[in-house]
């Protein structure tokens, strides 16, 4: 199957350029830097769907075999990808790692689409990668870079704002989806081994489990997150517990919303990070 369409990347320099990304948020941020005239498409892209249960398919495997540049989260948050790009042949194919922009190395958070620097990076990396593929539109790219950079500083100035006003607030999460934005905003994240166990698909141990309700019973937690995109009896036996509590619960994704940009979805986030923490302190 990863066969299929895996022949040697060959495009003519009066073809279009062809990006594929792993994930529909890299994918929007590489549209709003290569623009009209380049070809995106993302292979993930339905909130409804959880990331770690995807299958490739034939189509994806056509995709990426056709792609004059692919874009993948890396650390093993999308090892489907891997397992694509080692059917292809990489001559004229350029591969952004975003996780080995950032230096992140196997085991850490894979979730850095969250990191607040992540995708400024990625802009500027592929803006680059697209320069040297068509020199003739140099000053386009440079152009959609310079807004994309100006459009994102709206976020940098909220976190900001926001680490002010929150910094030292105790939250919780069942999933390490989120750490990366509440680390940026100076929260501090509990029962993080708990996520881990979660994430990785094992059992969190009975002294991780009993830490949680407690954290949740005692309201030693200001706000719990939860993935919406994978759950379990174990995730909604907390989100309960929190409720019961009366805990605000505030539900994330790993996949872009439709109809929105990245800029838009960040800024959302930040916005239902303060609505909840603020409704939780008027509860206290």
């Amino acid at each position: 199957m990863l066969a299929l369409g895996c022949g040697a990347v060959q495009a003519a320099p009066s073809e279009p350029i062809t990006i594929v990304a792993a994930e529909n948020f890299y994918a929007d941020v590489a549209a709003q830097i290569a623009g009209a005239t380049v070809r995106v498409t993302s292979i993930l892209s339905s909130p409804a769907q959880d990331p770690h249960l995807f299958e490739v398919t034939p189509s994806a495997a056509r995709l990426v075999s056709r792609a004059r540049i692919v874009i993948y989260s890396g650390i093993n948050y999308d090892p489907w990808m891997a397992k694509l790009l080692s059917a292809v042949p990489t001559a004229g194919q350029e591969r952004i790692d975003v996780a080995a922009l950032l230096g992140r190395k196997a085991g850490d958070n894979p979730h850095i689409w969250y990191n607040p620097r992540t995708m400024p990076l990625l802009a500027q990396t592929l803006a680059s990668s697209l320069i040297g593929l068509d020199p003739g539109q140099r000053s386009s790219y440079e152009q959609r870079l310079a807004r994309f950079d100006e459009s994102m500083q709206p976020i940098q100035q909220r976190i900001v704002a926001l680490r002010t006003q929150l910094a030292g607030t105790e939250v919780a999460a069942t999933e390490p989806v989120l750490n990366e934005l509440l680390d940026a905003l100076g929260l501090i994240v509990k029962e993080r081994a708990f996520q881990a166990a979660v994430m990785n698909n094992t059992e969190p141990s009975a002294s991780q489990l009993v830490q949680f309700q407690n954290d949740l019973t005692h309201r030693q937690v200001q706000l719990l997150i939860y993935n919406e995109q994978s759950g379990g009896p174990l995730v909604e036996h907390m989100r309960a517990l929190a409720q019961a509590s009366h805990i605000p619960v505030l539900g994330v994704t790993e996949t872009e919303p439709a109809g929105v940009h990245y800029q838009q979805w960040l800024l959302g986030v930040l916005t239902a990070i303060e609505q909840a923490l603020t409704a939780g302190k008027g509860r206290a």
